[in-house]
């Protein structure tokens, strides 16, 4: 598509003060106006003649097959003439569905061998399918009175999954920090309940392990040597109702919290443990059976994406009494969930209760950074005082009800997002160590 520029408009517009003038007082030099009309023209003609062809103009886009949420990666471009001259400044657009953020138009200068090799950055919004529409491209010609436009059509979708690389990346820092020579080590010995064998007592080791019988027959001082429990049913309960479709930190909190929920699961399959998916918002949604062995993490990581955003409120009640009936031994139920004051927490309270009743309950939430930071901030403006009373009593009512859920026995997890993770693990091991499951 080739167009005029603002700078040819200007210029044919320039001539009718002139023409007008011609006109009215000296019609018989009308040849003058045709004149200016046709050197313009002319002009235009000579500049779309010189400027860079359409038909030698090239694009190869190389996209990633698949984006995380929370991260971004390149979209490598290689812009090429084939022949004929070449422009001084070509802008770029490449054009994305709502599922990724907007790119502003790019000024590119300079060419290598007739190509112009550039990266753009995309950066996912929401968990779904990303789509690359067309790469507009625009260049002027030498005189800069026409400019010629061209459509790419790509139409490519890229899926957008929950950010497993960070799971990966966590998983390998996990288990290999206690590795020595690239050897990847883990000690299932000795940290759990179940006792595995005797073994003659060292330095170091736990003198409540002693075993005072056997070191009595044996003349030798003997310990109990226990090993981690294995097989215990792994419950990951996401709320995808309105509040955790919110953004926290530029990501929603669902997907924050689907990406520490997979690499808690990837650490319990890789301990023996069995683990299941929920999801719930108004009503119960996609619920897995229990999955077992290292080899299932895939499967959870593809059901985890299957997990939709929401702008409904969550019905506990529904959701975690539905759940309950499909439970059929003790289990380790993780809620990832959240809330905005008692009133709104009053049913979730009534119905973890029922739970702990025969299960172990973790309560997963975030940190409400915005309230925090009205609290911290320093007042310039009565706007401002009234601002921090108001989240000061919020976050007063946040700590009342996840002191009442302690209360009852649950564990509760709230910490900031890039502690999140690593929290619950922590959490994870210790109930694993402590027995009580």
């Amino acid at each position: 598509m080739i167009s005029p520029t603002p700078r040819a408009i200007f210029l044919m517009l320039l001539g009718v003060p002139l023409m007008v003038a011609i006109a009215l007082l000296r019609p018989e030099l009308w040849i003058i106006s045709a004149g200016w009309i046709g050197g313009i023209a002319g002009l235009i003609l000579v500049d779309a003649v010189l400027a860079a062809s359409l038909r030698a103009y090239h694009v190869a886009v190389d996209a990633p097959a698949l984006l995380y949420v929370g991260g971004s990666d390149p979209a490598d471009l290689t812009l090429r003439f084939d022949n004929g001259p070449l422009p001084r400044r070509i802008e770029i657009l490449l054009e994305v569905n709502s599922f990724l953020e907007a790119i502003p138009a790019i000024g590119l200068r300079g060419w290598q061998d007739r190509t112009r090799p550039y990266s753009l950055s995309l950066t996912p919004k929401r968990r779904g399918l990303g789509r690359l529409v067309k790469l507009w491209s625009r260049w002027r010609g030498p005189l800069g009175l026409i400019q010629k436009r061209h459509v790419h059509s790509l139409d490519r979708d890229i899926p957008i999954t929950p950010n497993i690389r960070w799971v990966k990346d966590e998983a390998i820092r996990l288990y290999s920090r206690d590795a020595d020579f690239g050897i990847k080590t883990q000690i299932d010995r000795g940290d759990g309940s179940e006792f595995d064998a005797l073994r003659e007592f060292t330095t170091g080791m736990d003198r409540r392990a002693i075993d005072w019988k056997h070191s009595a027959r044996h003349r030798n001082l003997l310990a109990k040597e226990f090993r981690t429990e294995r097989n215990h049913n792994i419950v990951f309960a996401f709320d995808t109702g309105r509040l955790m479709s919110e953004p926290l930190g530029g990501v929603p909190k669902i997907d924050r919290a689907i990406n520490a929920g997979l690499l808690l699961s990837f650490v319990s399959l890789r301990s023996g443990d069995r683990a299941m998916i929920y999801g719930f918002d108004a009503k119960p949604g996609l619920m897995s059976g229990f999955m077992a062995g290292q080899r299932s993490f895939t499967k959870a990581q593809d059901l985890a994406a299957q997990l939709d955003y929401s702008s409904e409120e969550a019905n506990f009640t529904l959701a975690l009494s539905s759940l309950a009936s499909k439970l059929e031994r003790r289990s380790l139920i993780i809620i990832f969930s959240d809330f905005v004051d008692t009133i709104s927490a009053e049913l979730m309270l009534e119905n973890v209760k029922r739970l702990t009743d025969r299960h172990l309950v973790i309560f997963a939430t975030f940190e409400d950074q915005s309230l925090a930071e009205m609290v911290d901030a320093p007042p310039e403006t009565t706007e401002d005082v009234t601002r921090a009373v108001i989240a000061d009593t919020l976050m007063a009512e946040r700590d009342t009800v996840l002191l009442r859920l302690q209360r009852m026995g649950v564990q509760v997890v709230e910490t900031r997002p890039e502690q999140f993770g690593a929290e619950l693990i922590s959490r994870y091991l210790q109930i694993k160590q402590r027995d009580m499951l």
